[in-house]
């Protein structure tokens, strides 16, 4: 029965023996869920040897903890991390769960969706519950981003979804905090397992940080072309920023995927995020709107960006910036020589 599930619990990703970044934002989101419902939030941890990362997770906002430690989860494989999952949810009862838009997370969240036969919804950028209902009200980007749709599973419990990182944000932890650890055990063995992990080889490094920068000058197709796009370059080396683009900049060659930020390219949360010669469409703005403070450069007054923007200049951005890049560039020296 329906009425019998309750909770919200978080999956808790470890990557490296820590607790993945996007776990603790969803408890922070799940914290002010449980909150609005009144009900516990959890988090649910699985692996090896991994008891001690309990405490950081009740520190970040979880009021319980339920743990299996098992060889078996040593690394992650959908087999056992199945197994271990579909206990506790049949045992326990949630009436949400949220996981990070990881490879790993969305392939737990596929795979639990399918044996609870209960509905995901992927790749979410806003999270809100109707109380009244005790819905999960799942929000993404739809139809190549032009609207966006909250999706509900009114029938079906628990109700899942992933969630891209840096789109939440954690809360501060608190030592002082208190929570119970349930723990339970998983009666598989390796020769259980169809997939053996023989090796682990990590791949090779984005390009580029976009995630942890601080200051970051995304450029989008009001520059242009590729030449004026180089004035969004020449202004990131000014004043020490991180270069980011829309689609259509990477698209039209101007810069590589790894630069890209929005729904189908990178979440980034930096203190200073100039939007330049970018329109604001959805599948921009979900990837940029939690920055600190954005500064826009649009010449067309009407451009939904301004609508995110905590400044907003109207104006050519091709004339606009090499007007900053000298500013910019005589400031510093300035200061250079003021600190000689």
């Amino acid at each position: 029965m329906i009425e019998d599930h309750r909770g919200i619990w978080v999956f808790a990703e470890v990557v490296d023996g820590s607790i993945a970044g996007v776990s603790l934002e969803l408890l922070g989101a799940g914290r002010e869920l449980a909150d609005k419902l009144e009900t516990p939030l959890a988090a649910v941890l699985l692996g090896h040897e991994i008891r001690h990362l309990t405490e950081p997770l009740i520190h970040h906002g979880a009021d319980e903890v339920y743990v299996i430690d098992a060889p078996v989860l040593k690394d992650y494989r959908t087999e056992p991390y199945l197994a271990g999952m579909g206990k506790l949810a049949r045992i326990h009862l949630p009436e949400i769960i949220l996981y990070g838009a990881t490879p790993n997370g969305k392939d737990i969240a596929s795979a639990v969706a399918t044996d609870l036969k209960t509905g995901l919804t992927a790749d979410c950028t806003m999270l809100d519950v109707d109380v009244d209902k005790r819905l999960l009200e799942a929000s993404r980007p739809a139809f190549g981003g032009n609207i966006m749709a909250t999706i509900l599973c009114k029938k079906h419990r628990p109700q899942m979804a992933t969630v891209r990182p840096k789109v939440m944000k954690a809360l501060e932890p608190d030592a002082s905090r208190k929570g119970a650890v349930i723990e339970e055990s998983l009666d598989m063995k390796e020769a259980d397992i169809r997939t053996k992990v023989l090796e682990i080889v990590k791949g090779p490094g984005k390009s580029v940080n976009l995630e942890d920068a601080d200051v970051i000058v995304c450029g989008g197709k009001g520059m242009g072309d590729e030449q004026g796009f180089q004035l969004i370059h020449q202004f990131a080396e000014t004043i020490g920023a991180t270069v980011g683009g829309t689609r259509d900049a990477v698209e039209a060659g101007w810069l590589s995927h790894d630069h890209q930020i929005g729904q189908t390219g990178e979440t980034v949360t930096p203190k200073i995020y100039f939007a330049i010669g970018v329109s604001g469409a959805i599948q921009h703005t979900v990837g940029m709107k939690n920055s600190e403070m954005i500064i826009a450069i649009n010449k067309d007054p009407e451009a939904p960006i301004f609508e995110v923007a905590t400044y907003g200049m109207v104006g050519d951005a091709r004339e606009i910036l090499p007007v900053l890049i000298h500013a910019f560039d005589e400031l510093l020296k300035e200061e250079v020589v003021s600190h000689a």
